[in-house]
């Protein structure tokens, strides 16, 4: 026999996990996808053993050399002395005409040469704004009232071979290509070449003869 009890409703408390949802399947599918990028998806360097004896080089760029900075220095120089002789005195032409020293003697033209040290060479030069070989020797001349041509070898035709032995200061000293005066001692006063200046140094050669000009 059934006993029916009407409007009675049995009613069961559950535990609170019961109502707790399961992991979010979502979730969990991100994860994994993100922990196999990293995987996949991290790189790797490798170093050959020989790495660390390579010796590092620059091929790309330089420091200014010793030798840059010199040249540099010379050429600025060069031109601090090109200004400092700018030059608006007496010709050749003028000392032809009226001579400073009428009288010629070789002592006395050494003496006037050596004036002129310091000089910058300038090829083509014929003042003291700047001097080539030939041009010092005829300028030094022309105040003695000598006329020399602007040549190396016109100045030897002009004048008389002498040993060398017999030279004396004012001699003039030909080479190949280049004369000078002779300021004895075996040495030169002449006008070098371009980026130096009129100077006295020892003659570097044994291939040169003195000549004498008035004999």
């Amino acid at each position: 026999m059934a006993l029916v009890v009407p409007g009675l409703f049995a009613t069961l408390a559950l535990p609170a996990y019961a109502f707790q949802q399961g992991p979010d399947t979502q979730v969990l599918e991100a994860q994994e996808q993100l922990q196999e990028l990293k995987t996949s998806g991290a790189q790797s360097i490798t170093v050959a053993e020989s790495a660390a004896t390579t010796a590092a080089s620059r091929d790309t760029f330089g420091a200014t050399t010793p030798e840059e900075l010199a040249a540099a220095a010379a050429e600025a120089q060069r031109a601090e002395l090109a200004a400092a002789y700018t030059y608006t005195g007496p010709t050749v032409s003028d000392f032809l005409a009226n001579p400073p020293y009428p009288s010629f003697d070789l002592a006395s033209l050494a003496s006037v040469a050596l004036q002129y040290q310091g000089v910058p060479y300038v090829y083509g030069g014929v003042d003291p704004s700047g001097f080539d070989c030939s041009g010092f020797v005829m300028y030094v001349y022309a105040q003695f009232g000598i006329s020399l041509p602007h040549s190396v070898t016109g100045t030897a035709a002009m004048g008389t071979a002498i040993s060398n032995d017999a030279a004396l200061p004012g001699d003039i000293v030909i080479m190949d290509g280049h004369n000078g005066i002779y300021m004895g001692g075996g040495m030169i006063l002449d006008a070098p070449d371009v980026g130096r200046s009129v100077m006295m140094r020892p003659i570097w050669t044994s291939d040169y003869y003195i000549v004498r000009i008035g004999i």
